[in-house]
């Protein structure tokens, strides 16, 4: 038995993780941030793979059976190779869960035209992803996708409320909504995203749902655990939680409050 690990190349999953804990306090958890290799979204799939597993087998070996990519570059790159070449390999039962599918699986309860934009990074457009994930659920929805290459660095950098941010969405979800008219549902296919949600909210037309990730992987670990309870009778439950950086814990903590919405207190770790 152990945590639940909670992965991610930097702060974004603390977003996420945030919704994890407020839905399943109970668990024991570890987040494990790779701030000394991020950004994920730039590199090939090969590097996030190897990156990836690389993290998780970290978060084996401290004790977790149950690890969730709180990355949506982790989940497009390398989630598939590590569920289907590596996890039959280990001795024992453990479960590698991403943030794409919880999204994709429920995006038809969310759209009457059948429209459905995604503001993502480079990586996570390139990867068609989402298109491939909902095509599965939902295969009449149509699904229109939109890069926005400088949201991350301006929400990394608090540049939350700066002009040049509110042109970037502004421009960004224009270039969106330009593909369809009918675009009547927005995921929000970063983890950094949910930040800039005062903004994205201002510039969307009415009418138009923004679904953000958090509370729907929360939702979806929530089902997960209910329906697999072989995996659940694995999870430690002392409400306990650890946080890790591959880099210098001290700037983790200074940028990781705002992502997480408290202070917290990190380790570094050295893969």
């Amino acid at each position: 038995m152990g945590p639940i690990g909670v992965f991610d190349s930097g702060y974004g999953g603390l977003t996420v993780f945030r919704e994890i804990v407020k839905k399943l306090p109970q668990y024991d958890y570890v987040y494990l941030g790779d701030n000394a290799r991020v950004p994920y979204g730039t590199r090939s799939f090969e590097t996030v793979y190897a990156y990836t597993k690389e993290c998780v087998d970290q978060l084996f070996d401290m004790g977790c059976r149950l690890v969730v990519l709180a990355c949506n570059t982790a989940s497009a790159k390398a989630l598939r190779s590590i569920q289907q070449r590596d996890l039959p390999n280990y001795p024992d039962l453990r479960k590698v869960l991403g943030v794409i599918r919880p999204t994709t699986e429920i995006i038809g309860n969310h759209t009457k035209s059948r429209h459905v934009g995604i503001l993502a990074t480079p990586g996570t457009i390139k990867s068609a992803s989402y298109p491939i994930e909902i095509q599965k659920f939902f295969p009449d929805i149509n699904v229109f996708q939109q890069s926005c290459p400088l949201w991350v660095p301006l929400v990394e950098n608090n540049e939350l409320d700066s002009p040049g941010t509110a042109y970037f969405v502004e421009t960004d979800i224009r270039k969106l909504l330009q593909q369809s008219p009918h675009i009547d549902a927005v995921i929000l296919g970063c983890t950094h995203y949910p930040l800039l949600l005062p903004l994205i909210e201002r510039f969307m037309p009415p009418g138009i749902r923004v679904l953000a990730q958090g509370g729907l992987v929360a939702d979806s670990l929530a089902d997960y655990l209910q329906r697999h309870p072989e995996v659940e009778a694995l999870c430690t439950k002392e409400g306990r939680i650890r946080f890790f950086t591959t880099d210098n814990a001290l700037d983790f903590e200074e940028k990781a409050g705002r992502f997480y919405g408290q202070s917290i207190q990190a380790a570094e770790l050295q893969l």
